[in-house]
């Protein structure tokens, strides 16, 4: 592993080019780094696709055992193959001043029509470093999904959103059949999995 110590000093910028700048931005970097060995790398070229960073939550509701996805289009996965609306759980980008905390809980409103009233945060990651600057925060929030359910979503925003509620046994059988394919859903559920027992005894006593 790689020294935790690392600083910029590793890394040499020779240039940076803005390619295109609208809702989105893709970056072009030319620069080089240190290597294992002490060395440095040849000048290397990489785009960045640079969208800001995001914050997501899996609603779950620990008395009655319950967790609400929902489900959207998705431009990105035309090409998958059970077509491309992808079961989700409720995300949303982090604006100018706003923490993470108050994206899920404005977007749970927005997306699910549901209300968190407690937070577990999960993980801090990136998407895809490899083409992105994208980090995620992640968490798992309590709700009561008895009346949960209908179609929600900000119109403005074209967004069109499916809200489902299920048991937590017919999310695990989503998940291992494979009809759950996004990643922060994917994370969010296997972390629920091996922590559901913690997560009722601390929500419900």
């Amino acid at each position: 592993m790689r020294n935790m110590g690392v600083t910029r000093t590793d890394v040499e910028i020779f240039e940076k080019t803005i390619c295109f700048e609208g809702f989105f931005r893709l970056e072009r970097y030319c620069l080089r780094h240190r290597l294992f060995n002490g060395d440095w790398s040849r000048p290397i070229v990489r785009e960045l696709f640079e969208r800001g960073h995001a914050a997501a939550v899996l609603p779950y509701d620990p008395v009655r055992d319950e967790i609400i996805l929902i489900e959207q289009f998705r431009a990105g996965a035309l090409s998958a193959k059970d077509g491309p609306w992808l079961l989700e759980i409720v995300a949303g980008m982090i604006e100018p001043a706003e923490t993470a905390e108050q994206v899920i809980k404005r977007e749970s409103i927005e997306e699910a029509g549901c209300v968190i009233t407690d937070l577990i945060p999960l993980y801090h990651y990136f998407v895809s470093p490899g083409g992105t600057t994208e980090h995620l925060a992640l968490f798992c929030g309590r709700v009561d999904a008895t009346d949960a359910g209908g179609l929600h979503g900000a119109i403005d925003e074209d967004e069109d959103i499916k809200v489902h509620v299920i048991s937590f046994n017919s999310a695990l059988t989503l998940l291992m059949t494979g009809k759950i394919n996004s990643a922060s859903a994917i994370i969010a559920l296997q972390w629920l999995i091996l922590n559901r027992e913690y997560v009722r005894t601390r929500w419900l006593t």
